[in-house]
């Protein structure tokens, strides 16, 4: 899911950046109400000196509404460079992957109904029949891989986005309605010893995180891809027509003279111009490329109750028995 973008608020922006600086060793102190005094070094003055040397300055945090010439290294503006460089300092490198239990509430702590529990089966698998439960519901733990990823579109207008994935594991199923909610999801107090995590895999992760964010993007790429195509295009017109008319000028040039010498100087200025011709079209074909680039923020490895049991159910004119796994909170079958 996207998350909604907070409105500009100076006073909230400072708070951030008072407390942020002051947790990486900056002595910080309010001059006014909208400006922060500050002495850092290290990690939090390499936001102004690559090197971490000492810096010292005094930042301005502006309204969005304000006018102007804007001063990068000294106010704090809506998207301005600072605020996420300061981001970028604040994350942890590696990023940990953290692990909580959600708490069951009484709908998915004891098992579920197995008429529920067929209607569901059939919602999910209209093309099955013959649906027939084999064995008692057994619980067991559903697994979900969080990640909270800020997405930067390069194009001719930058973008910024902030996103919450929720992935199934081990498919990879997105789950909106885990994203939606995980905010109001209560962990327990102390984890099970009894719930075998599983183990951390990079590359399969990457994969399925690199799939879904390519799906939460999609609405939003579609419009930008319109925007960029109609500027290549009226590029590529202009570039085509500006040479085309002067490949005619050097042909009528070369047409109305009978030197050798002019007409040989002719083709190699032609052959020039197709040369710079072709560079030219190759080089707004680059600039009008669109990059997709996400950050990792956060990631999370959620278990929550479920219920497994053998199911006899006929798929295809196929009798067959699955082992499934039913998620109560999603309301869904994993087979």
């Amino acid at each position: 899911m996207k998350l909604e973008r907070l409105p500009h608020d100076p006073g909230v922006v400072l708070d951030f950046f008072e407390e942020s600086l002051s947790t990486l060793g900056s002595l910080c102190e309010r001059t006014w109400h909208d400006r922060l005094e500050l002495v850092a070094e290290g990690r939090a003055a390499a936001l102004w000196n690559p090197d971490g040397a000492l810096y010292t300055g005094e930042l301005h945090f502006t309204p969005a509404d304000v006018t102007g010439a804007r001063d990068a290294a000294r106010e704090v503006f809506p998207g301005c460079p600072l605020t996420f460089r300061l981001a970028e300092t604040l994350r942890p490198v590696p990023l940990p992957l953290e692990r909580v239990v959600l708490a069951s509430d009484n709908a998915t702590a004891r098992p579920p109904d197995v008429a529920v529990a067929e209607k569901l089966w059939h919602g999910q698998f209209p093309n099955s029949s013959h649906w027939r439960l084999r064995s008692a519901f057994q619980r067991a733990w559903h697994f979900s891989l969080v990640a909270l990823s800020r997405c930067e579109i390069q194009a001719i207008d930058q973008h910024w986005s902030l996103h919450r994935v929720a992935l199934s594991l081990p498919g990879g199923a997105v789950d909106d309605s885990l994203a939606r909610e995980l905010t109001f999801g209560q962990p327990v107090e102390t984890a099970p010893a009894a719930v075998n995590w599983p183990p951390p895999d990079p590359g399969q992760w990457h994969r399925l995180l690199t799939r879904a964010l390519e799906l939460e993007l999609n609405h939003e790429l579609s419009g930008i891809l319109h925007r960029q195509e109609h500027s290549l295009r009226r590029e590529l017109e202009r570039i085509d027509q500006y040479f085309a008319n002067y490949e005619l000028e050097l042909g009528t040039r070369a047409r109305r003279t009978a030197k050798e010498g002019v007409k040989i100087k002719s083709a190699e200025r032609l052959a020039a111009a197709k040369a710079e011709h072709a560079r030219r079209r190759a080089d707004q074909v680059a600039r009008h490329e669109i990059r997709v680039i996400p950050h990792l923020d956060a990631l999370l490895l959620t278990a929550e109750t479920a219920w497994t049991a053998e199911i006899q159910v006929e798929r295809n004119h196929q009798p067959q028995n699955l082992q499934a796994r039913l998620v109560p909170r999603a309301r869904r079958w994993e087979i």
